[in-house]
């Protein structure tokens, strides 16, 4: 590992934008050179250090919805504040050539609007859909930002407020059983990376998944993340379907 991603970094807040009721994009006034899925640990001195997913390389970005303490700290932030950042961490998703299925659920759309843009920036492009869920509409992220992309959206929202009513698992299990895709690749809450572990495999599609962690250190050394022998910040956080099922049921 370079010593250098160890270290933390100094950026400054370039702007901030609020993406729905509960989540913000935080742009900093730098680039990190890394690859979508990949995460970095964003400090706050004397607040917490946690990990997030990279939403954005150059610039910088981060997309953080509002669920405890320390990522309500960060949405107090404003322009010119600093944030420290260490990284980039782990192992992220391919890229290349074919036909792409991304999903997300939740927030978990952050770090496939990255993996979006670098893919359909390839030498000869990519196709690419999307299919996001979430409970309400408003709670639903990038859906314009993929669209401004060229990409194709499918939505699901629990109450039906958009797109098909129901989980975002209804909508893809039949367009991964239309077999049209190479790869399906997916961040999100455990249950739907289970049930979409289970869509792809029974369909023979090879899938990607992301999963989330209890990260302290990022760099394998403290064995907070460890699920069946795995680390999930260092083998991970994105998995193979074969390494996912492997893992078990303690990360799935």
């Amino acid at each position: 590992m370079d010593k250098s991603v160890s270290v933390p970094r100094q950026y400054r807040i370039k702007e901030r934008i609020q993406e729905n009721p509960k989540t913000v994009s935080l742009v900093l006034d730098g680039a990190l050179a890394c690859t979508p899925g990949q995460f970095a640990m964003l400090w706050l001195p004397g607040v917490d250090e946690k990990p997030f997913s990279i939403s954005g390389a150059d610039p910088l970005m981060f997309t953080i919805s509002s669920v405890g303490p320390f990522s309500k700290a960060l949405h107090t932030l404003c322009s010119r504040d600093v944030l420290w950042v260490r990284g980039p961490f782990g192992r992220g998703f391919s890229a290349g050539q074919g036909r792409f299925l991304l999903v997300g659920g939740g927030y978990g759309a952050a770090p496939l609007a990255f993996l979006a843009s670098v893919l359909l920036a390839g030498p000869k492009g990519a196709s690419v859909e999307a299919a996001f869920g979430a409970r309400t509409a408003s709670d639903l992220l990038f859906l314009e930002r993929f669209v401004n992309m060229g990409v194709q959206v499918h939505a699901a929202t629990e109450d039906g407020s958009k797109g098909t009513a129901g989980r975002v698992t209804d909508v893809v299990a039949p367009l991964v059983r239309a077999e049209r895709f190479s790869l399906v690749q997916a961040c999100g809450p455990e249950a739907m990376l289970e049930a979409l572990a289970w869509l792809c495999a029974s369909a023979g599609v090879p899938a990607e998944l992301s999963f989330e962690a209890y990260m302290r250190c990022g760099i394998g050394l403290c064995g907070a993340c460890e699920h069946s022998g795995r680390l999930v910040c260092m083998d991970g956080p994105v998995f193979s379907l074969k390494e996912a099922v492997d893992v078990g049921s303690d990360v799935l």
